[in-house]
Parts: C-alpha cells; structure tokens; sequence
C-alpha cells in the first residue's frame, strides 16, 4: 500500500513503483531500509520525492522508527447551510484535530478535540481518510511522525466560536464552499487531502 507522509509543504511517496510526473525517485536499499535522516538529507534540494521498495511497508516501517510516534484525530464539521467549521492557526487556515488520550478512541477524540478548539459540539459520522506528517517538536526536543483519522461530523445546535488561543488558534469560523476553497490554497497538504477525500466521500 502506497503511503505518503508530509514535512510541512514537502511530501514523500512510499511505494513500490517508480511514480510518473513531478516526483524524484529513489531507490531504496536492498535492505528496503531508509532512514529518517536520508529523507531529510533529499527533501533539501527534492520536492515530491519517491522512494521506491520492493516492500515498501517495511521501508516506511524503518523510516518510522526514527520518530516518536503520535495518534491524533479530527475532522470536517459541516452545518445545516453546508458550511465548514475551520481555524485558523500560525497565519494558515487548518482543520481542528488533537492527540488522542490514554484510553479514548479516535471518533471519540476528534469531537473532542473539536469541542475544545472551537466551541462547537459535533456528532461523529464516517471516517474521511488518514494522514501521516513529520515535525521536530521542540517542547521535547524530538522528532514526531503524527497519524491523524479524520472523520466527517455535524454539528449539534448553535454555538458560541470560541478559538482555544492557548494553542495558537487565532480564528474559527464557518466558511462557505467559495471560502473553504480560497483558505485551502495556502493550507497544508494534509489538509487538502482531507478537503479531497470530502469530495470523495459519496
């Protein structure tokens, strides 16, 4: 299975295929090993880049030891004038999500997480896609690999937007079809893939 993990607005292809297009290849040992630091070392001067195993589970396996790895959900609310619910965080409008707690599901998270980012209650509906992003967290001063569920919810009654600021969250709003395109062209990847598995869904 194909798997794509991003670093901020750069992107890396786990696949067992050499991909047409914009992609920079490259080959895995015979090992099928990659590590974390050599993805580093190529997205320096490589934006998608490839990297092609025979087996490449067990590629992105071997990369993802390298990483504390963190679960996390969130999701897509929409309301009854079919309206996202979305926030904006560090300059770029995002989606709410957060980490999964000791014991919780990631349904369970995600409206949750919602709640607490913004204000508004959400019923959980179907699971949207998955998606995998790489950062340095200095607090702990490790690498992170984040895999977040996404889920599609709706939103519950009228609420109050409250943004969390104490997580950096600038602004929440409810942003027509027209709005949510205009804030996605300067969102992360991630985001778009979500945005992209909503059109999707049907």
């Amino acid at each position: 299975m194909d798997r794509t993990v991003y670093f901020a607005d750069k992107a890396v292809l786990f696949t067992a295929h050499d991909p047409s297009g914009a992609y920079h290849a490259v080959a895995a040992d015979m090992s099928g090993a990659v590590s974390r630091d050599k993805v580093l070392k190529i997205l320096e001067t490589h934006n998608p880049v490839a990297l092609v195993s025979a087996d490449p589970e067990r590629a992105f396996g071997t990369f993802a030891a390298g990483f504390t790895q963190v679960e996390a959900a969130g999701g897509v609310v929409v309301n009854e004038g079919g309206e996202w619910l979305m926030i904006r965080r560090n300059g770029r409008w995002d989606l709410p999500k957060g980490h999964v707690e000791c014991g919780e599901d990631t349904p369970a998270c995600a409206a949750r997480e919602i709640g607490e980012e913004t204000g508004v209650c959400a019923e959980v509906g179907r699971p949207l896609c998955d998606t995998w992003h790489a950062y340095w967290f200095p607090r702990t001063a490790r690498w992170e690999l984040k895999h977040t569920h996404w889920y599609l919810l709706r939103a519950t009654g009228c609420h109050t937007l409250a943004p969390q600021t104490e997580e950096g969250i600038e602004e929440v709003a409810w942003c027509s079809p027209e709005r949510v395109e205009e804030n996605l062209r300067g969102s992360f990847p991630t985001i778009r893939c979500v945005a992209a598995a909503m059109k999707n869904r049907k």
